[in-house]
């Protein structure tokens, strides 16, 4: 039973256990857990986001309760940021535990208001494992905040979409703002490496190809891929 003061977090965010799955079908598998992590991000503004987190375990029927039919839910964590931009400056963190195994886990759910302040950028996950690793935070929360961070980075590319958009760009205009993000992602993936084609293309000025997804998208619709660029 979520605590009075995390009933508001829990009433809007919910995990549905019987989602589709992107895992291949395993009827024919002895399926012993299931870890389901879930990310939802909301514009409040030009320079605030709304990050929702969940983690759900859960044990197939029968296993823990023997000739139980029905799945048993261990964990169910919920996560609540705000996140000030472009800083990606955590400005409100609130957690709640809708289902956990022990009475005493929810008595970690305050020291997870040491999150404001923190920068969920380059050095997140190091400083969270040193404020809430082991005995200093609750291990589902802390792997579920490492999970949401890079869909929090992810978002910034949505934000800055929307602004080229109400600005009357084309989504994949090359302005300032994509610039900035462009330097950012240097040396974060192998595709972003300093040295590598796609940021050479970049500073030669090349125009950026639109994702793989939106020129197969546009294929589809009967549009061309220059859309993306050029209205």
């Amino acid at each position: 039973m979520a605590n009075s003061i995390n009933e508001d977090i829990l009433k809007g965010m919910s995990t549905d256990n019987n989602t589709f799955s992107l895992l291949p079908q395993d009827d024919d598998l002895d399926i012993i857990h299931t870890r389901q992590y879930e990310t939802r991000i909301y514009r409040i503004s030009e320079s605030e986001m709304l990050v929702r987190g969940a983690i759900s375990d859960m044990k197939p029927p029968g296993l823990y309760v023997p000739d139980d039919p029905e799945e048993l839910e261990i964990h169910q964590m919920h996560v609540e940021l705000t996140v000030k931009l472009p800083q990606l400056e955590i400005t409100n963190a609130r957690t709640a535990f809708e289902t956990h195994p022990h009475t005493s886990c929810p008595k970690i759910i305050d020291h997870y208001k040491e999150l404001i302040g923190l920068n969920v950028a380059r050095g997140f996950t190091h400083k969270v494992r040193e404020l809430f690793g082991g005995p200093r935070g609750c291990t589902h929360i802390t792997a579920l905040l490492q999970a949401m961070a890079p869909a929090i980075v992810q978002a910034t590319w949505s934000m800055a979409v929307l602004q080229r958009r109400e600005s009357g760009l084309p989504p994949g205009a090359v302005d300032k703002n994509r610039e900035k993000m462009h330097q950012g992602n240097i040396n974060t993936c192998h595709v972003w490496a300093e040295d590598g084609e796609h940021i050479q293309e970049f500073r030669e000025g090349k125009m950026p190809e639109p994702p793989l997804q939106v020129t197969e998208r546009l294929i589809q619709l009967g549009r061309k891929p220059e859309e993306w660029r050029v209205f």
